[in-house]
């Protein structure tokens, strides 16, 4: 199933709600190290309620040690900058979605990692900076689900 990264991140609620979106969907979701909280954190825990036990979380302490654990073959890099719309890929069930810390996003040296397949952005209206970090990676997981045919999904 498709994976869910973020790199870095430093609010605990967004990865919560990560958590939770991982359960409902079916992906895994990949935590790159160093993380801005503890994965105790009441408010973590607040945000994914009692989905933890449901959802497949792996925390990596760096990229190149998750790159070595899923061996991806198909890597989108969310960003403000990038020239492909989010719906203009064809999703494959082992792609992996990754997506930096807020508020910062992706640091240069990982956009130009070489696992990087392509820089993708969600449209939003001109003069918005960039959408919350769990809803972004919503918008990302369920397009990219939808095109799968949301398979385990009823």
């Amino acid at each position: 199933m498709l994976k869910l990264m973020f790199f870095e991140p430093r609010i605990p609620p967004n990865t919560g709600n990560a958590i939770r979106l991982s359960a409902g969907t079916g992906c895994s979701l990949h935590l790159i190290e160093p993380l801005g909280f503890d994965l105790s954190e009441p408010k973590l825990r607040r945000a994914g309620l009692d989905y933890h036990d449901l959802a497949s979380v792996s925390v990596h302490e760096n990229l190149a040690a998750a790159w070595k654990a899923i061996r991806p073959d198909r890597v989108f890099a969310f960003t403000t900058g990038g020239a492909t719309r989010n719906t203009d890929i064809v999703y494959r069930p082992d792609d992996v979605l990754l997506f930096g810390p807020e508020p910062t996003g992706l640091p240069p040296e990982v956009l130009a990692d070489p696992h990087i397949t392509d820089q993708v952005r969600i449209p939003m209206l001109p003069g918005r900076r960039s959408m919350n970090l769990s809803n972004a990676a919503a918008v990302a997981v369920y397009e990219a689900w939808r095109q799968l045919g949301f398979p385990g999904g009823v």
